[in-house]
């Protein structure tokens, strides 16, 4: 039987679930640019203010679903096993999300997904905040790789190369999946792009940081 809390937060992700699908559909109709926050309120039902509760910001209703991988490239730093780099536990966290096609990888085809992409590819303000969250991870990965005992340059310049690989990877996968390619058929060519990649990581950072116990 579900408890009280649990209950509330069974409410609570319905009502976050309901404003991000109606602002998409209004998004998708009339253009992220033309469509207000009190506007989505309305027609979910709600006040502005309960939109602002659950999203900080406009462009957090089509983005918000993937703020949790934000913090995920550096929780893999942080809980690598002993004789793992930073650059090897991320390697095979991004392996892990290509398998199981999730989104953050552009491996997905889910509808929803698709649409997400096709509107952030056309709409500069969501083009924009979804640089910051990028920017927001290689911060924190950084930060992570100064607390394992890197300097800060040190570690600026690692998280900028692992960053910057992740990107490319998602962005090529991405096209070829808007370009309408199953991700099925994408899926050896994405394992075998992000092996290269972080082989030429691997020449350039060795063994730095490789966890001792």
């Amino acid at each position: 039987m579900d408890t009280p809390m649990g209950l509330r937060e069974r409410k609570k992700d319905e009502t976050r679930r309901l404003l991000a699908r109606v602002a998409l559909d209004l998004f998708e109709e009339r253009g992220f640019d033309n469509v207000s926050v009190a506007e989505i309120a309305d027609a979910a039902g709600v006040s502005k203010k309960t939109v602002f509760n659950y999203f900080e910001v406009k462009e957090d209703l089509v983005l918000g679903s993937g703020k949790h991988h934000i913090e995920e490239p550096a929780a893999v730093v942080r809980q690598r096993p002993v004789g793992q780099t930073p650059h090897g536990a991320i390697r095979d966290y991004l392996l892990t999300a290509l398998a199981e096609r999730q989104p953050m990888t552009g491996l997905s085809g889910r509808p929803h997904v698709l649409r997400i992409g096709r509107l952030v590819h056309t709409t500069p303000a969501l083009a924009v905040r979804n640089m910051q969250y990028q920017d927001q991870s290689q911060h924190l990965l950084a930060k992570a790789l100064v607390d394992e005992g890197a300097s800060d340059l040190s570690a600026q310049l690692i998280a900028a190369q692992i960053h910057s690989a992740q990107q490319v990877l998602l962005a090529e996968n991405t096209r070829r999946v808007m370009a309408g390619e199953h991700p099925d058929d994408i899926y050896p060519d994405a394992v075998t792009a992000t092996q290269h990649a972080f082989r030429w990581l691997e020449r350039g950072l060795g063994d730095v940081l490789r966890r001792e116990q």
